[in-house]
């Protein structure tokens, strides 16, 4: 009985799709994830820091060592306010601010020298660890060149002879110390999560609704014309995404979860690339049958790589970092940050989701448009009173 109940299994199409899915999650996500994460340690290069230098004295010489040595590209700014304004738009990962009396600090007994960071959390976790340790790592080189070229002027001025100056200030202890500063600060590690957690909720969701509408489509048949189950589906999925988002931007606030715009705008947001996702990913199912499942998988895998809601986008290859300017995930998750935790407006994200969400909607239209359409089963009036 065992066998044959085997057997009849696998003589069911539905079976043998159940497989070959499962098949393809591990293959188009090995695939996706090997080569998207691939290089992301040497493009730490990628990421920008401003340089703000205020002190014309060791702090010119400061700055023009740091852009020299440090591996990452080194931006000089002349305002202070301009470099936070970059910080805060993701123009910049961080800005080094040296003060105006960084060489008075310096040269001054009993006295330690500030160098200002400052680091924007509304980001992925990793360009917050990155920099912290950039920052560390800065202070401790700056404190022991600073205070060495700083002290050694002091003794020269002082009419000691240059060598012996040099000497008595390789000697002093770091007279630097770190000021980092957060702006956007996000309260925990679970309201981090908060952005990645929404958006691969919201397209695994909706590309599994997706495929549960499109078989309630076929069963359909022909009993409704295809321009009417087409308008069925965009309200559907207008009324659904509202509802949706609603229940789930309610559920994380309720969690504990924060947001610096305040519940209206996330629930809105929320629903704006929820809808998004529904019409991407049935725009796949629309054209190629459910053989469109597979361009979600793929899509799901390399939207999760590329979105920037795990590892900055400035990390990723070349391929990733310019495909996922094409993908929804990447606004979803740019605005999700803006609106939780602190950053620019979030016009700019949503207007990037309308286009594609329309672009989705014309080639759905297109392909509906292109579709033979099957023989009406509703008779005409006349007919049927002749077959009566």
């Amino acid at each position: 009985m065992m066998l044959q109940a085997l057997r009849a299994y696998l003589k069911k199409p539905a079976t043998i799709i159940g497989i070959v899915t499962a098949m393809m999650f591990q293959i188009i996500f090995s695939l996706v994830w090997m080569s998207g994460y691939q290089g992301v340690n040497e493009n730490v290069k990628q990421l920008k820091i401003a340089v703000v230098n205020e002190d014309q004295g060791v702090g010119k010489r400061v700055e023009e060592q740091l852009v020299a040595s440090l591996p990452f590209r080194m931006i000089s700014e002349p305002s202070l306010s301009r470099a936070q304004e970059k910080l805060n738009n993701r123009e910049v990962q961080m800005v080094l601010h040296l003060p105006a009396d960084f060489s008075k600090q310096l040269q001054a007994q009993g006295q330690k020298a500030q160098i200002d960071y400052f680091i924007n959390e509304s980001n992925p976790a990793l360009i917050k660890s990155i920099m912290q340790g950039a920052a560390n790592g800065v202070t401790a080189t700056v404190g022991k060149e600073a205070a060495a070229m700083g002290m050694q002027a002091v003794l020269v001025q002082a009419n000691m002879p240059a060598a012996q100056a040099q000497s008595m200030a390789q000697g002093i202890s770091d007279k630097v110390q770190p000021n980092i500063e957060s702006i956007n600060p996000v309260v925990g590690m679970h309201n981090q999560m908060v952005p990645m957690m929404m958006v691969l909720a919201s397209f695994v969701g909706a590309m599994i609704m997706g495929m549960n509408v499109q078989q309630a489509t076929a069963m359909l048949g022909p009993s409704f014309s295809r321009w009417t189950k087409f308008g069925a589906r965009v309200i559907i999925n207008i009324v659904s995404a509202v509802v949706i988002a609603l229940i789930g931007s309610s559920l994380v606030m309720a969690m504990g979860g924060q947001t610096a715009a305040g519940f209206v705008s996330l629930w809105l947001f929320q629903a704006l690339f929820l809808m998004t996702f529904m019409f991407f990913s049935q725009m796949f199912l629309i054209v190629f049958g459910m053989a469109g499942m597979l361009f979600n998988i793929a899509m799901l895998s390399i939207q999760l790589v590329s979105s920037g809601a795990m590892v900055p986008r400035e990390l990723l290859g070349g391929f990733y970092h310019t495909f996922s300017e094409y993908l929804p995930a990447t606004y979803a998750v740019e605005g999700g940050m803006n609106l939780l935790f602190g950053g620019p407006s979030v016009s700019a994200d949503a207007g990037a989701l309308v286009a594609i969400m329309l672009g989705c909607l014309v080639v759905g239209l297109a392909a509906t448009g292109l579709r033979r359409e099957g023989r009406a089963a509703v008779q005409p009036k006349g007919a049927a009173a002749v077959n009566a």
